[in-house]
């Protein structure tokens, strides 16, 4: 690896789609939570 190699960055497409996952992961798992709350109360 050089010094002069440029930065290996992923392009905004494959970025905006991890950003989408991860507040979708974010959202599914306060969903599940919300259905465990709303289950255990009946």
């Amino acid at each position: 690896m050089l010094w002069s190699d440029p930065e290996d960055e992923p392009p905004k497409e494959l970025r905006d789609m991890q950003e989408m996952l991860r507040r979708l992961g974010l959202f599914m798992a306060l969903a599940m939570i919300l259905a465990m709350i709303v289950i255990g109360l009946r």
